[in-house]
C-alpha cells in the first residue's frame, strides 16, 4: 500500500517512530564446514536479548531446532530464512544468528552445532501526536487542492507493540481537523497453545464535513458543509490461522453503518443508490496468504500470493449486496550483483454492476495504483495492474550512533535504490459515461524512475519521476511498503 505525508524534520522522526518494520539483520556462520555433504545436529539453540519477547514467538519463526539434522550444504539458507522470518515478526531492530561448531572424539558421530540468536528489541510503547494530509496522497494535495492547509488532520495516535510479550498490538487513534477518526484496535497473533489461531477486534467510527460526492474526468468533486456530511461507523472480528511459516488465512466478519446528509444524496442520487441516505451492512470475507519475502516493507528476494473473497449483504435488512474477488501475486528475485528485479499482477472484479458511487473502486482510490497516474481516480467494477520494477542498490549499510542514548533507535540500517519501473493497467466500467471518465475501458501505462530509500522502523520514502501513456509529466513523492 502507498501513503502520502507532508515531510519535516519532526514529522519525519515521528514517521520513523511510527512503522514497525526492520530492514536491518545478518547471518554469522562461523562453523569450519570442510565437506559441505555431511551433516551435522542441532545441540542448541539459545535466544539473547529478548527481553520482553517471548523465546515462544520466536521459536515459532524457526525451522531449526536442537535434535534437528541438517546437512552442511543446506545450513547457510535454513539460517538465512530463519533469520529472515524472525526478522519479519516487526519486533526486532537488528536479528543475527551466529553458529559454533564442535567436532565429535568419535568420529563416527556427527559434529554438533550450537545456535546463538542475538536480537535488538524495539521500542514498543509509542505514544506521539499526528499531523497529516487529508487527501489521498501528497502529490494530489500538492497539484490538485492547491496545498490548501486546511486539508489537513491532527490528533494522536497509541501504538503498543507486544503488550503481553506474544507480539500482539493495541492502537488508540483519536484525529481532529478535516476528518474525524476515532479507532480502538486489539490484535494477537496467537490465542491457542499450538501458535496457529490469531484474533483481532477493530471499532471505528468516522464523521466528515468535507467529502467527494462524485468523479468527473477521474477527478473527485467535493462538497463541503458547516454541518456533518458523513457518519461511518463500522466494528470488525478476525480470526486468523497460521498454518506452517509462510501460510496464513483469515476470516472477517464486519458490520458497517453508513450515513450522508440530504445534501449529498441530492447531489449525486447514486452515492448510496436511489437518493437513499443511509447504508447498513454485514459482510464475510475469507482471505489466504502465502507470504515468503525476505523484508515485507521493501523485498528484494521472495513471492507473495493473495486472494480474497467478500460477501457483503448476509442478513434479510441489510440494504446492499456485494461480491468480491481479488487476487494478486508478487515475485522478487536477484538478477546480478546488486540489482534486483520485481514483478506483480493484480486482478479484482466484482458484482452486480450497479453499484453505490461509495462502494466503487477501481484504480487510485486504493491501494491499486498504475505509477504515472497517482493524480487520478479511475472508477469501475473490474481491474487489472501488472508492476514491474528493475533496482540497483547504491548501498545497503548499518551505522551505529553512539551519541544516541536510546538502544531502540542507536542502530540505523540505511539502504538506497535507483529504481526503473514500468506498469500497466485496466479499468472495466459501465459508468464511464456518468462519470465522464477519459481513462476508463482503456489501456493505461505509466513508466519512470525513482530513488527509494530505506531506513529504520521500516520507513520507505520513494522519489520518482514519471510519463503515462496521455504524455503527462510529474514528480512525486511517497511514502510506501512495496507491492
Amino acid at each position: 500500500m502507498t501513503y502520502s505525508w507532508i515531510l519535516g524534520p519532526s514529522s519525519l522522526l515521528l514517521l520513523l517512530l511510527s512503522l514497525t518494520r526492520s530492514v536491518s539483520a545478518a547471518v554469522s556462520d562461523t562453523t569450519a564446514v570442510v565437506d559441505s555433504s555431511r551433516s551435522v545436529v542441532i545441540r542448541s539453540v539459545t535466544l539473547v536479548g529478548n527481553v520482553k519477547t517471548r523465546d515462544r514467538i520466536i521459536y515459532r519463526e524457526m525451522t531449526l531446532h536442537p535434535g534437528d539434522t541438517v546437512r552442511l550444504s543446506d545450513l547457510r539458507g535454513r539460517l538465512t530464512w530463519d533469520r529472515r522470518n524472525i526478522n519479519n515478526t516487526n519486533l526486532f531492530i537488528t536479528v543475527d544468528l551466529v553458529t559454533q561448531q564442535t567436532n565429535p572424539v568419535d568420529t563416527a558421530q556427527l559434529p554438533q552445532l550450537d545456535l546463538t540468536v542475538q536480537l535488538k528489541e524495539r521500542w514498543y510503547l509509542i505514544a506521539y501526536p499526528v499531523f497529516d494530509i487529508a487527501d489521498r496522497n501528497l502529490n494530489e494535495w500538492w497539484y490538485d487542492r492547491g496545498r490548501d492547509l486546511r486539508r489537513t488532520i491532527y490528533g494522536g495516535r497509541l501504538s503498543y507493540r507486544n503488550v503481553t510479550g506474544s507480539n500482539d498490538r493495541l492502537q488508540v487513534e483519536v484525529i481532529r481537523g478535516f476528518w474525524q477518526r476515532t479507532v480502538v484496535s486489539y490484535a494477537r497473533p496467537y490465542i491457542d497453545k499450538a501458535q496457529r489461531i490469531g484474533l483481532r477486534v477493530d471499532m471505528a467510527y468516522q464523521t466528515n464535513n468535507d467529502i467527494p460526492y462524485t468523479t468527473l474526468a477521474d477527478k473527485w468533486l467535493y462538497v463541503r458543509a458547516d454541518q456533518t456530511l458523513r457518519t461511518r461507523l463500522w466494528g470488525t472480528l478476525i480470526l486468523t490461522n497460521r498454518h506452517g511459516l509462510y501460510h496464513y488465512h483469515s476470516v472477517e466478519m464486519r458490520y458497517n453503518r453508513n450515513t450522508v446528509a440530504d445534501t449529498v444524496a441530492r447531489l449525486n442520487p447514486n452515492y448510496f443508490l436511489d437518493g437513499r441516505t443511509e447504508q447498513h451492512y454485514s459482510s464475510l470475507a475469507y482471505s489466504y496468504r502465502y507470504d515468503r519475502r525476505d523484508n515485507v516493507a521493501y523485498p528484494l528476494r521472495g513471492t507473495l500470493f493473495n486472494g480474497y473473497v467478500g460477501a457483503s449483504g448476509l442478513l434479510p435488512a441489510d440494504d446492499f449486496r456485494f461480491l468480491d474477488l481479488t487476487a494478486s501475486v508478487s515475485r522478487y528475485w536477484p538478477m546480478g550483483k546488486k540489482v534486483y528485479g520485481a514483478a506483480n499482477l493484480r486482478a479484482r472484479t466484482t458484482w452486480p454492476n450497479r453499484q453505490p458511487y461509495a462502494n466503487l473502486r477501481g484504480i487510485g482510490s486504493s491501494s491499486d495504483n498504475v505509477r504515472g497516474y497517482e493524480l487520478y481516480v479511475i472508477d469501475g467494477q473490474q481491474s487489472v495492474v501488472a508492476r514491474s520494477s528493475l533496482r540497483y542498490q547504491l548501498f545497503d549499510t548499518v551505522k551505529q550512533l553512539n551519541w544516541l542514548k536510546i538502544r531502540q533507535f542507536n542502530t540505523l540500517p540505511i539502504a538506497a535504490y535507483i529504481t526503473a519501473f514500468a506498469d500497466a493497467g485496466y479499468v472495466g466500467s459501465t459508468v464511464a459515461e456518468q462519470y465522464q471518465s477519459r481513462l476508463a475501458n482503456q489501456l493505461l501505462i505509466g513508466t519512470g524512475l525513482s530513488f527509494d530509500l530505506v531506513t529504520y522502523y521500516n520507513l520507505v520514502l520513494r522519489f520518482s519521476g514519471a510519463i503515462n501513456r496521455q504524455g503527462n509529466t510529474g514528480f512525486y513523492i511517497n511514502l510506501a511498503q512495496e507491492f
